[in-house]
């Protein structure tokens, strides 16, 4: 097979004079080139747009939070003495907190063992007791009461621990009562005695209404252990008392079963570690709210920098940002700044409309800028009318009416809440007053079901007063762990003799139902029994849906998703909700639309995708027919580079005859 190699025969260079053709039947492929390099800056350049906006974003939907303006801060002088929180709605101020003494869980000490193991007693059945209650008077000398009373709190349930000859060591003992859940928690110590082994028992909450007292019936041995009266017979020894925790506030004394002091006032909780005195003080939680506002700031100055690097232009030095020339982005830069420098309704007369009368304003070059001490003060004078300024609010006229929720299509006006009809808890209210001598197995019984979920107890068997009767019946309903799982319970009052048993669900939800051998005798033959029912009413004067004490508008009210629940009061006209669309929650909805799938970046972006897909057709079309011109041009120079080549060689013959016949000649 012949080797052929273009322009050796004749000299010609057929691969440079194709390659310099091609060369410039390239050059369209070259332009293509550089169209889809600009489209691909562009995307980048609006791919940097949309990252800062949507940090710009974020910012703006953190300040679209009423809840952020209205948050106060708790502080201490003295943190090891007294901590604590405070909830939107505390009151501002100093105050000082006298910690006189900490809540404290009693520990009780069993006689040393010379073995944890080893059994104690016959291992006869036997039940041993615990209660729960207050001691009071006498006197405590070496860990032992003297002339005591104990009086059992009955919003406690006692608890019992069933000892058997498969779990009567001291070791047995301890597993039984921690897996009977009782309220106490049992361990073993070692004191290095001759009988080191000793059983501790700790009650699991503290205060000084749990005390213990321990009752054991059965075995003698474990008896003479563990059986313990404060106001009799006192097997075991306190190493550590019951207590409640004393403290004063402004001179005010308090008292609680824990350190830790609920709603002190309004909405302030305390924490006590130490006895000691601290001033606490209440602020708005201001810093917290100027940085949200900086990070603003900061967002928004950072897009307008990168918009402006983008678009910049500089004709003398020939040079231009990649979106200069962008009208759409200038535009969305205009839109952006007047949302920021727009007005809102005032809440009140005094309250600031604009951004400019918080602190921040726009700069000569365009830039947002804040003066965080008018910020402050503006905080510090009207937290509420901050967030209004800022954040989508709802504001009730009627301090018993508390918004919820507001929707995201909610519309800004003053709409008129309606109650048509309270909500209601389900009860049972007696017909007669109850009995009030329970006795064992005869009327001791009561079976309940409440919102749905069953039990059956048993009451103690005793004489009580209508008041105390009532306080059994609730610990003993309460206690039931079908209606603990549940989160269901009860309370039950009494009102001339006559008990009302009624659930804590308010609402439709709500429902009860007494039997038993004790059902009579607690309630009457013929007790009156009433289901809950949820509230009822209007939304901007459209039928609300209610659930519990929940009213939520309906569609077509104007504030379609707004929730609210009626804390107290009576049917009728409750007030208006007046309700507004802050500056961050119009920014935020603003760049919810530039960045979505039908906003300005995304049908800008998805062009430029198109323009990109639409250049890499072209160049595969292009680089098919370049393709085609090379193979031709390939083919043309070959065959003249054959012809030339022939000719050269019909040259050279055509020589050699002429210098053949010139030699004949000469001879």
């Amino acid at each position: 097979m012949a080797l052929s190699s273009p322009g050796i025969g004749s000299n010609i260079d057929v691969n440079g004079i194709v390659s310099q053709l091609m060369t410039v039947e390239r050059r369209p492929l070259a332009a293509l080139d550089r169209r889809e390099a600009g489209f691909q800056a562009e995307l980048t350049a609006y791919g940097t747009l949309r990252g800062a906006l949507a940090a710009l974003k974020s910012a703006a939907a953190a300040l679209d939070d009423p809840a952020r303006f209205l948050a106060a801060a708790l502080g201490s002088s003295d943190t090891s003495v007294v901590t604590g929180s405070a909830s939107a709605g505390s009151s501002r101020g100093s105050f000082s907190v006298q910690v006189e003494q900490l809540a404290q869980r009693q520990s009780l000490m069993a006689t040393g063992q010379a073995s944890a193991d080893a059994a104690i007693g016959s291992g006869v059945a036997t039940t041993i007791t615990i209660e729960r209650g207050t001691i009071s008077g006498g006197t405590l000398a070496n860990g032992i009461y003297t002339g005591a009373a104990f009086t059992p709190d009955p919003a406690a349930t006692a608890g019992t621990v069933t000892i058997t000859s498969t779990n009567n060591t001291l070791a047995g003992i301890r597993d039984a009562i921690n897996a009977a859940n009782v309220g106490v928690r049992a361990s073993i110590v070692r004191d290095g005695s001759a009988a080191p082994f000793r059983l501790v028992l700790q009650g699991a909450d503290s205060g000084a209404a749990n005390s213990l007292r321990v009752s054991v019936g059965g075995d003698a041995a474990v008896g003479s252990l563990l059986a313990h009266d404060p106001a009799g017979t006192q097997n075991l020894t306190q190493t550590a008392a019951a207590q409640d925790a004393k403290a004063q506030v402004d001179g005010v004394p308090l008292r609680n079963r824990s350190n830790v002091f609920a709603d002190v006032m309004d909405g302030v909780s305390l924490t006590v570690a130490k006895t000691g005195t601290a001033t606490v003080t209440v602020t708005n939680a201001s810093a917290a709210v100027t940085q949200s506002v900086r990070d603003l700031v900061k967002s928004y100055n950072d897009f307008n920098k990168s918009l402006g690097d983008l678009s910049r232009s500089d004709p003398a030095r020939k040079v231009s940002g990649v979106l200069s020339g962008d009208s759409a982005t200038r535009t969305l830069l205009s839109q952006l700044r007047a949302t920021l420098t727009a007005s809102v309704t005032a809440g009140g007369a005094t309250d600031p409309t604009t951004l400019s009368q918080v602190g921040l304003s726009f700069q000569r070059d365009g830039s947002l800028a804040l003066d965080a001490a008018r910020l402050s003060s503006a905080l510090d004078a009207s937290p509420e009318a901050v967030a209004r300024l800022f954040a989508s609010g709802a504001r009730p006229t009627d301090a018993q009416v508390r918004v919820l929720a507001t929707g995201s299509s909610s519309q800004p006006g003053s709409y008129a809440v309606n109650v048509t009809s309270m909500p209601t808890q389900a009860s049972v209210t007696g017909s007669a007053a109850a009995a009030l001598t329970i006795a064992a197995g005869v009327n001791d019984t009561l079976a309940v079901s409440v919102d749905g979920t069953a039990a059956t107890v048993t009451l103690a068997a005793g004489t009580y007063t209508a008041a105390s009767l009532a306080s059994q019946v609730q610990s003993a309903v309460n206690g039931a762990a079908s209606l603990v799982s549940a989160r269901a319970a009860v309370t039950v009052s009494e009102s001339g003799g006559v008990l009302t048993l009624r659930s804590l669900r308010i609402g439709a939800a709500s429902t009860l139902t007494v039997s038993g051998n004790a059902a009579a005798d607690l309630f009457g033959a013929t007790p009156a029994v009433a289901a809950g029912t949820a509230a009822a009413g209007a939304i901007g004067g459209v039928a609300a849906l209610g659930e519990g004490r929940r009213l939520k508008a309906a569609t077509g009210s104007g504030v379609e998703g707004m929730e609210v629940e009626i804390t107290g009061g009576a049917a009728g006209s409750r007030g208006t909700v007046e309700f507004g669309r802050g500056l961050a929650w119009r920014l935020n909805a603003q760049l919810d639309g530039v960045l979505g799938s039908g906003g300005l970046l995304t049908q800008r972006s998805d062009g430029i995708n198109r323009s990109i897909g639409d250049i890499g057709r072209q160049r595969e079309d292009l680089s098919r027919r370049l393709e085609s011109v090379e193979k031709r041009l390939r083919a043309q120079f070959t065959a003249l580079d054959g012809v030339v080549s022939s000719l050269m060689a019909t040259s050279s013959y055509l020589s050699q005859q002429l210098a053949s016949l010139n030699g004949n000649q000469s001879r």
